[in-house]
């Protein structure tokens, strides 16, 4: 199951480049104080609020409560159907810790000229007793007061609070909670600072309305639910959101380390095995970086190149060792024969030795210089900015070898573009292709030039013999040559490849209905803007 949950994620898994992966964990990890820091004033506010409703659940029920038995009240009626529209009226909260002003606390009661209204205090006997039952759950502080604000129950009794934002409101008609400072506020946590809430003390104030008329107030007060009481109550839901804060971090490390980690390990642990002789190239994986992706890519281009090129030092090696063996054996065998009969050997005899080894020799030295000039190709390197004219070097070319039994026709157009490489590649290519037509056996070589999407074509044809299918790749392998007896040493075309190579350029052969043709294309050169 997980294994098959890896495939599926990996096939989905977006191109992400490293810096995108970088950022994404840097804006996380930078978020998360931020997040926490409002979590906790969204979880403190949602503390006070939830103290205004319960202040607000009591005093309506103890407003309702005063109603009932209040002197003179009418007669309670039926109430309606609850399921018609409008029966519910539910009171929002209008509390925010981060709006909501904080007044000062709470003045004393101011003395009152008149006594209290005798409607309120006749219904203390009944309504007493209610309070204080609620209180001793709620731990709210309650004062009641009349229709003049005078306080008939609870503290500054006899004295009067109608000066108070709140109570105004409440003989106003309107119900109002607010926000003040505790006078006597202690600070008894040394994190409490974190808490904007700890220092104030919510007061509702609630219009007793009876027969349609405001004959009194109930004023309620509480301290909201402390912040670390609240965490400490909460404290499974905290820990279930560190244990989420904390599976964010193992997901983002997990993102690092198959994005960035884990395919460098893997890129490493390939570039040591691969160095060794050992080993191959891993496949690129699904879920790393972009950057990494194209690391793998070019990692997978370089070793195959280093394959390539220890094969072809193999082979190279193995090729140069066969053509050396020959002559150094003929010339070996001479100089023993020489040293052990040299005294009674003819003349002719001795001649035609010294002969042969002059012969291997100079095969020797020309294999020597053959291999100096592939190696040479091989370490070319392109001409940035070079833009040659094909024909000038083609018509010097005709000029030296058109005298030497061979006669070489140009067909240049006018129009031709310049070509992105040097005099010399260009001449060292036209003088291998026919100078191997001649030897071959042709009279006639036809260079004609072309162009087409960015390239120039050169095409070399002759009269001679021709190319066998099966040969006609194999030309370019170094030491294959059909004139071995002649004294070919298979390394023309060869060199002529890699100097072609080293200008973006390429040959090959083609078939032809007569004699033996080939192609070389080279980049043209970028126009002069």
């Amino acid at each position: 199951m997980i294994a098959r949950l890896k495939d599926l994620i990996k096939r989905h898994w977006p191109r992400l480049r490293l810096r995108t992966i970088l950022l994404i964990v840097l804006l996380v990890v930078a978020a998360m104080p931020v997040a926490g820091m409002v979590l906790l004033r969204v979880y403190e506010n949602t503390l006070v609020r939830q103290t205004e409703v319960e202040l607000v659940s009591q005093g309506a029920a103890l407003s309702a409560t005063a109603q009932a038995l209040w002197p003179g009240a009418a007669p309670p009626v039926r109430a309606p159907d609850k399921d018609a529209p409008g029966y519910y009226r539910p009171e929002s909260t209008g509390i925010d810790l981060s709006a909501s002003p904080v007044l000062p606390s709470r003045p004393p009661a101011t003395f009152a000229a008149r006594p209290p209204d005798p409607d309120a205090l006749a219904v203390l006997p009944a309504l007493g007793p209610i309070i204080d039952e609620t209180t001793r759950t709620t731990l709210a502080s309650v004062v009641v007061m009349d229709r003049n604000g005078r306080v008939v129950l609870g503290l500054g009794e006899g004295r009067s609070l109608a000066d108070l934002k709140e109570v105004k409101s409440a003989l106003g008609g309107e119900p109002l909670t607010v926000m003040r400072r505790l006078s006597d506020y202690r600070k008894r946590y040394d994190f409490e600072w974190l808490s904007r809430a700890s220092g104030i003390r919510l007061h509702h104030a609630r219009p007793i309305v009876v027969n349609g008329r405001v004959e009194g107030v109930i004023l309620l007060s509480r301290s909201p639910r402390a912040l670390f009481r609240g965490l400490y109550e909460d404290r499974g839901k905290f820990l279930l959101g560190l244990a989420g804060i904390i599976a964010i971090l193992v997901v983002l490390s997990g993102l690092v380390s198959r994005g960035i980690t884990r395919p460098i390990e893997a890129l490493s642990r390939a570039s040591r095995d691969v160095a060794s002789g050992a080993g191959e190239v891993p496949a690129t994986p699904r879920t790393a970086a972009v950057e990494i992706r194209q690391l793998y890519e070019d990692f997978a281009v370089m070793a195959a190149a280093i394959a390539r090129r220890s094969r072809y030092l193999r082979d190279f090696a193995a090729a140069v060792s066969h053509e050396f063996k020959t002559p150094l054996a003929g010339i070996t065998g001479a100089v023993e024969l020489l040293q052990d009969h040299g005294a009674t050997m003819k003349p002719e005899d001795r001649q035609r030795f010294l002969g042969n080894i002059a012969a291997d020799s100079g095969r020797l030295n020309q294999l020597v210089t053959r291999l100096l000039d592939l190696a040479r190709a091989d370490m070319a390197r392109p001409e940035a900015g070079v833009a040659v004219d094909a024909a000038p070097s083609a018509l010097r070319v005709a000029d030296a070898l058109g005298g030497r039994g061979v006669a070489v026709t140009l067909d240049f157009p006018d129009n031709l573009p310049r070509v992105a490489a040097p005099e010399a590649t260009l001449e060292t290519m036209l003088t291998v292709l026919v100078e191997n037509s001649r030897q071959a056996g042709a009279t006639a070589v036809t260079v004609t030039a072309s162009s087409h999407d960015g390239r120039v074509m050169l095409a070399v044809t002759d009269n001679g013999p021709g190319v066998a299918e099966g040969d006609r790749e194999r030309l370019f392998e170094p030491f294959f040559t059909s004139r071995r007896a002649e004294g070919g040493t298979g390394l023309g075309l060869a060199i002529a490849r890699s100097l072609l190579a080293a200008s973006q350029g390429e040959i090959r052969g083609e078939p032809s209905p007569q004699g033996a043709r080939f192609v070389i294309s080279l980049p043209a050169a970028m126009a002069e803007g």
